[in-house]
């Protein structure tokens, strides 16, 4: 089953787009990650660095961009379930945080714990407005953070706006959320997509975009890629 599709802005179809491809993370309810999500969604941003379109929005369908790790089946893993989970949630994130175009989340809805890092790993954030809960819950589940969202937790979440979110599990609404600079931009659920859309656009057009954004994230990716080598995380000692 896929949970992912891809739904081109029209500006053009199909691999190798010159138009915005939009990502949908469909999984009803909530748009859950476990091991086949991130297997999957990892596979498709490897197939879409190989011919690349102009700019990637990343959205999700129902009340929910993502509400992160799938409690119902995650905890039910066996050891080496647990391994390979972490090992893609690092690929996936690296993935996604190293796409070498502009990438634009358009949160839908609520976006908790791996969720929000999802959102967190694309470049720009636009919040749709409403009531949805922006939280990194981890702290309040018991569930350390793997290396990959834990790096970019520390590379866009800065000062006591990440000690509110990661260490005491505080709850954002997207006003609060966009007051914090966790979210760029908030807009209408009805413009929500076009405004992305339209952002990724002028931001595909900055020239020096994929080289500058590429330097700016080299320390984070090169210590992803060396722990992908290693197929190693902290987070695996602890949960033994």
């Amino acid at each position: 089953m896929a949970f992912f599709r891809r739904e081109d802005d029209g500006a053009g179809a199909g691999p190798g787009s010159s138009g915005v491809a939009v990502i949908r993370f469909d999984r009803p309810p909530a748009n859950a990650i476990d091991l086949a999500v991130t297997d999957e969604f990892g596979a498709l941003l490897g197939e879409l660095e190989r011919a690349p379109p102009k700019a990637v929005v990343l959205t999700g369908t129902g009340s929910a961009f993502s509400a992160g790790l799938d409690l119902k089946t995650v905890p039910a893993y066996g050891p080496a379930q647990r391994r390979a989970l972490v090992l893609s949630i690092n690929r996936m994130v690296r993935r996604l945080y190293g796409f070498p175009r502009p990438v634009v989340a358009a949160m839908n809805g609520h976006a908790m714990a791996g969720g929000l890092v999802l959102a967190l790993a694309c470049d720009l954030r636009i919040a749709a407005s409403g009531p949805s809960k922006i939280a990194l819950s981890e702290v309040n589940v018991g569930i350390p953070f793997p290396l990959g969202p834990l790096l970019v937790v520390n590379d866009i979440v800065s000062g006591i706006a990440r000690r509110d979110l990661a260490l005491f599990g505080k709850v954002y609404d997207p006003a609060a959320a966009l007051a914090a600079g966790l979210v760029d931009e908030i807009a209408a659920p009805d413009r929500l997509l076009p405004r992305a859309i339209e952002r990724a656009r002028a931001l595909a057009a900055l020239p020096g975009y994929p080289a500058i954004k590429a330097q700016l994230r080299a320390a984070t990716l090169a210590e992803l890629d060396r722990a992908d080598e290693a197929a190693d995380d902290p987070i695996l000692a602890l949960w033994r």
